[in-house]
C-alpha cells in the first residue's frame, strides 16, 4: 500500500507541473486530476500507518 501511495504522490506532483504549462479547460482538468491524486496518495500513507499500528 506504501508503494501505491508513493506513486500518486509521484503522479500528483508532477501532473501538477504540467497543468500549469496547459492552457484553458485541459489545464484545468489535468489540474483537478493531479490535485485528486495526490491527496489519495496522501490518505493512502495515512491508512497505511493506521493500518500498522491497529495490528500492533
Amino acid at each position: 500500500m506504501k508503494v501505491i501511495a508513493i506513486i500518486l504522490i509521484i503522479v500528483g506532483i508532477l501532473g501538477i507541473f504540467l497543468g500549469l504549462m496547459m492552457v484553458g479547460d485541459i489545464g484545468i482538468a489535468a489540474l483537478i486530476g493531479a490535485t485528486a491524486s495526490l491527496l489519495s496518495g496522501i490518505g493512502f500513507l495515512k491508512l497505511d500507518k493506521t493500518i500498522k499500528v491497529i495490528k500492533g
